[in-house]
């Protein structure tokens, strides 16, 4: 299939092979050796913490607190809290 991303050769042999010999004894529901290396490089970035929802929240944490430091610049807060901000 055409693709502009790249791709990726693995022969199963060394190492390789014996981490998909290992992974197949961890989850022996998983026959694929394919489905076994996809698995691999999933719990190898879950433990790397790479997680996306992980990293979504991480990031919504750095603008929030981005913000807040903006914050200050952005609102007068003694025009804010004075009665003429409600009139």
């Amino acid at each position: 299939m055409p693709t502009t991303k790249p791709r990726y050769t693995f022969t199963d042999t060394g190492d390789l092979q014996a981490l998909l010999d290992a992974a197949q004894q961890r989850w022996p529901e998983v026959s694929d050796r394919k489905s076994l290396l996809l698995r691999l490089a999933e719990e190898g970035g879950n433990a790397l913490g790479l997680d996306p929802a992980r990293l979504d929240v991480e990031e919504q944490r750095k603008r929030r607190a981005a913000a807040l430091m903006r914050v200050h610049a952005l609102v007068d807060v003694d025009v804010l809290l004075a009665d003429d901000a409600w009139r």
